[in-house]
């Protein structure tokens, strides 16, 4: 029998064969060098990816001329201070004699910064719609300081992928990688302009794909430091290939947590493709309201194990009610493709082209049944930019601009009240809320329209945090917002 013992650098053996104890020794002195080698490769060195892509990585700047009615040109202090810390200009009223309001000089301007990178040598760039919706004007700096002003060819809000065009040639470009080989532990970095500090370079590695957060499509889900200004910027794997872009953070406060998300590449490119071809994307739909099967369900109705999406309503006049689709229908199958869960039946539909005819399978009074449905066409987006009767903002101690839902909205959503955020600014911007969001409640009081929230904020502290139920996508949460800023 043998023993080792190891004290300080000193190994020392008991053996029956004092003839092998040397050659042993040897061998065994030269493991602890051994065991270190793994631990020094297994760190990567991002230099060559940063030098590969950083040049086709850009600054986008955005300027929107903001609107002020002359009944509001007294600002609440809380917010002048809040404007003035960071570096906002004023609004002001328009003046008596210009009542048109075509004075541009009258008008503040809303600055915004964001990030892309370039996709073709002529200029193409892809980003994030929120980082260019309702820009007036884009500016877009390359690495090497060269300045163009930019074109916006189209957006697309349900994904937030835009492409923006500048006028040159021979311009660096990304290579696109496939997010199919991309896995969970794997090293990424990420090149963005966070806080408008140009070409910052944050690593981190994959924490999950596919991740469902309730938004049309699935994300990457990071550890990579991501912080506004990021948005737009492109995600990189070790082989210098751009898997996603960056577009949202998981936060209480509005910064970076540890939990960051990406739109796969792949995904982002179809959506590139219709847009460089039409300037918009059009997508298939069926008509109905659905949910997930939860266990305690597929157990009672004999469907076995969670799976597809539960049909809670069939809209009148719909693709779904003409082939027959019924509340308490269980779609399982979408064309032969199995579906897990109920966000892999709207992505699927919203992917086939309007007028396509499919199967689907589905599960009704324990038993199955296939149908024919022919897909209609989604809603398409409005134009990206300002909306020429779009309703003077109101003021308030949250910087938030509301408006009441629609009906077809409430029913999109399966809700009975709430408000959408049109705009969200300094206080409101700065805790995480944006454009789309869904307020439920306000300090616990419900609000059921865009008038009543204006209301219950007039009424609030404004030397309190106020909490807010806020809906995004599928998700709910709950936001902390500091009036004034503070």
């Amino acid at each position: 029998m043998r023993v080792l013992a190891l004290a300080g650098e000193r190994i020392r053996w008991r053996c029956s064969l004092g003839a092998v104890v040397l050659g042993l020794g040897a061998f065994w002195m030269a493991t602890p060098v051994l065991a270190a080698e793994p631990a020094t490769r297994m760190l990567p060195d991002f230099t060559d990816l940063v030098e590969q892509v950083g040049p086709a990585v850009v600054n986008i700047r955005t300027e929107e001329k903001v609107h002020v009615d002359p009944r509001s040109a007294q600002i609440d202090p809380g917010m002048e201070e809040l404007f003035r810390r960071f570096g906002i200009p004023l609004p002001r009223a328009v003046p008596r004699g210009d009542d048109n309001g075509e004075s541009d000089d009258d008008e503040p301007t809303r600055r915004g910064v964001g990030s892309g990178f370039i996709l073709s040598a002529d200029g193409l760039i892809m980003t994030n719609a929120h980082v260019v919706s309702g820009a007036d004007e884009l500016t877009v700096t390359l690495p090497d300081k060269r300045e163009f002003k930019a074109k916006l060819v189209g957006a697309d809000k349900r994904s937030d992928v835009a492409l923006v065009k500048i006028e040159a040639t021979n311009l660096p470009t990304v290579k696109i990688g496939d997010v199919g080989q991309l896995k969970v532990g794997q090293w990424v970095i990420a090149i963005g302009s966070p806080f408008n500090f140009e070409n910052t370079v944050t690593a981190g590695i994959v924490s999950a794909k596919q991740r469902d957060t309730g938004e049309l499509l699935p994300f990457i889900q990071t550890d990579v430091a991501i912080n506004p200004g990021n948005s737009g910027g492109p995600l990189i794997n070790m082989r210098g290939e751009v898997v996603g872009i960056n577009s949202q953070i998981y936060s209480p406060s509005g910064g970076y947590a540890g939990i960051s998300f990406s739109i796969p590449i792949d995904e982002a490119m179809r959506v590139a493709d219709q847009l460089r071809t039409s300037g918009r994307v059009v997508r298939g739909r069926i008509g109905v309201m659905i949910a997930e099967v939860t266990r305690e369900v597929a157990e009672s109705i004999g469907l076995g194990k969670p799976q597809g999406a539960m049909v809670r309503a069939v809209e009148p006049a719909s693709p779904a009610e003409k082939a027959g689709l019924e509340a308490g229908d269980i779609i399982v199958k979408l064309d032969g493709k199995a579906l897990e869960k109920a966000s892999d039946l709207q992505r699927g539909v919203s992917a086939i082209k309007p007028g396509t005819k499919v199967n689907l399978q589905v599960f009704r009074r324990g038993a199955y049944k296939d149908m024919a449905v022919t897909v209609g066409e989604f809603e398409a987006d409005k134009p990206a930019g300002k909306d020429a009767e779009a309703p003077v903002p109101a003021r308030n101690a949250l910087g938030l601009t509301v408006d009441d839902l629609s009906d077809a909205q409430k029913r999109d959503l399966r809700l009975k009240n709430g408000v959408q955020v049109v705009k969200a600014e300094g206080p409101a911007a700065k805790s995480g809320l944006r454009e789309g969001d869904v307020i439920l409640t306000v300090e616990n009081t419900e609000i059921r329209d865009a008038k009543q929230f204006g209301v219950v904020v007039a009424k609030l502290d404004k030397k309190q945090r106020v909490t807010l139920l806020v809906r995004r996508g599928e998700w709910v949460n709950y936001v902390i917002v500091q009036p004034g800023g503070h």
